[in-house]
């Protein structure tokens, strides 16, 4: 089965991942707990990389005579502005800012309709199974190049 906007859309450089808040997302007030924000931000940043032509397991099995890869969290701010409760709609927003050597830099945004409710600022790390720094392949490289923006995610 086929569903094309799974993953979200890409507009321009600005990935859009819907996100429906589920009972399991919110602690016993109902709000979302902050540990669910971290997780919808990895969706946004991997169906990002997803769309754009870089997958998650290409890089893990290494390809053809190269290394297994991974992405590393290895800088994460957050900033909380808005609660969101259960059965809200939340559009998971996130640009590429950098792209140099092993690291990704990036600025995602949770929005509430028109409310943004939490910001994060990213860093991100390519490294090999071993644990170590390295660049991305240079396709892969040029993919994801091609989505540095200087856009600005405070605007809804």
């Amino acid at each position: 089965m086929d569903w094309p906007d799974l993953a979200g859309r890409l507009n321009g450089q600005t990935h859009e991942l819907p996100v429906r808040v589920y009972y399991e997302d919110t602690d016993f007030t109902g709000i979302v707990y902050h540990g669910s924000y971290v997780r919808f931000f990895e969706r946004g940043r991997s169906d990002l990389l997803r769309l754009a032509g870089i997958n998650h397991a290409d890089l893990r099995d290494g390809g053809r005579d190269g290394p297994a890869l991974a992405f590393a969290v290895r800088r994460l701010n957050l900033d909380f502005l808005k609660t969101a409760t259960i059965d809200d709609l939340l559009i998971v927003r996130t640009i590429v800012r950098e792209h140099r050597g092993a690291r990704i830099r990036l600025d995602q945004s949770i929005w509430r309709g028109d409310d943004l409710s939490v910001k994060a600022d990213v860093e991100v790390a390519v490294i090999t199974s071993a644990g170590r720094p390295t660049r991305l392949p240079s396709p892969a490289a040029g993919k994801l190049a091609s989505l540095v923006s200087a856009g600005d995610l405070d605007q809804g």
